[in-house]
């Protein structure tokens, strides 16, 4: 496999495992940039552009990165936090009144970024046109009633969090989140992401598709609890239901469903435009502005949520928005915040040594917030900093 870009001195251990993602881990196309105190030192890209093609993965090549995008959605509520528009701490209804229902009325801003706000399931799920249609989302999580009084426990909002996130920042800010991270965040920083993929942008972005895990006896796999694979089995069970809330699932090739804004589950990033992202959350990237202050850095990165998580049925960690280190999702080190995408993707800050990182792949796996792709690329910057 041909490894094409650059790394740093001293960075090469990410370059040697890139390329054994492909030669062990079975890759077939991907990209990771890795920022240190906000220059680029790793900007790597090889395989296919689509996981079921042969054309070559290009630099500047997207991919649909699945949850990595709620970090990016996390960071327009605790900018607009940063810039006085929006209290964590006031009722989620004080901004959006219809909220106010079916035993909601306490829920808290800061308990929808936790994943505590307790809606991380709908009693009828939406198919993917009316997932598409920011009004129905927002009208069916504000009438869904919770399934644990809002912040008193805490499981993974999979899905909902698109509507809770999306509707939120539509009442505050009167535009679309999508929009919102254009003009504030991707735009000003030259970060290829987006939340509503542009048609301009159709071109660059690959195909995407589950592949099997290798069979080479030295891969790495992922071997998940009885209890974990029981609750993903059960199609009562909150883990089947929160995942289950947009049925069928959206085809994720399909224009129209990366043309929609769902900040939960479809934005499309380039490897660089996460890491560039991430590096921008806590420095600034190559002399140009920082996003977040050092004070919104530990807003972020402050843990809100621990402990046994009602919907993943594991023991998770959560900031405001932004999976923390934890055994569920192991990043850099224990200060480090971001967010996994479901069976592939994943993107960082860390902010005691600088790095942020961002890892995309055209082909998505079983695992949920530890894929071996990424975390051997974790572990090789881990080498690259010792």
């Amino acid at each position: 496999m041909d490894v094409h870009g650059t790394v740093a001195e001293g960075f090469e251990p990410v370059r040697d495992a890139f390329a054994g993602n492909f030669e062990l881990l079975g890759d077939r196309g991907a990209a990771v940039a890795v920022y240190r105190d906000g220059h680029r030192v790793a900007d790597l890209w090889g395989g296919s552009r689509d996981v079921d093609g042969d054309t070559p993965w290009e630099h500047g090549t997207a991919q649909i990165v699945r949850s990595a995008t709620k970090g990016v959605a996390a960071a327009v509520l605790l900018l607009l936090h940063q810039r006085g528009e929006l209290d964590l701490d006031a009722p989620v209804g004080d901004h959006w009144p219809e909220y106010k229902a079916a035993g909601k009325e306490r829920t808290l801003v800061r308990q929808l970024l936790a994943h505590s706000a307790g809606v991380p399931v709908l009693d009828r799920p939406l198919t993917p046109a009316e997932a598409a249609d920011p009004d129905l989302g927002a009208a069916a999580v504000a009438a869904q009633a919770p399934v644990w009084e809002p912040g008193t426990d805490h499981g993974y909002h999979a899905q909902t969090y698109s509507w809770l996130t999306g509707e939120l920042v539509r009442r505050v800010t009167g535009r679309a989140v999508g929009e919102w991270i254009a003009d504030e965040i991707a735009g000003p920083l030259g970060a290829g992401l987006w939340l509503g993929l542009p048609e301009a942008e159709q071109a660059r972005v690959g195909r995407v598709g589950p592949v099997p895990a290798p069979e080479s006896a030295g891969a790495l796999r992922t071997r998940p609890k009885r209890a974990v694979s029981e609750a993903y089995a059960d199609p009562g069970s909150l883990t089947r239901r929160a995942f289950g809330a947009i049925d069928p699932l959206p085809d994720e090739n399909d224009p129209a469903y990366r043309a929609a804004a769902l900040p939960a589950s479809n934005g499309i990033a380039t490897a660089d435009g996460l890491a560039r992202f991430y590096a921008a959350l806590i420095g600034d990237v190559d002399g140009g502005r920082r996003l977040f202050t050092p004070e919104t850095v530990e807003l972020a990165r402050g843990e809100q949520s621990a402990g046994a998580d009602r919907v993943l049925v594991v023991a998770t960690r959560f900031g405001l928005g932004y999976m923390l280190h934890g055994s569920a999702s192991p990043l850099l080190s224990p200060g480090s915040f971001g967010h996994p995408g479901r069976g592939g993707a994943l993107a960082f800050a860390d902010p005691e040594s600088g790095i942020a990182f961002g890892y995309v792949t055209n082909g998505f796996r079983k695992s949920v917030t530890a894929d071996p792709r990424a975390q051997a690329l974790v572990r090789a910057v881990r080498t690259a900093l010792s």
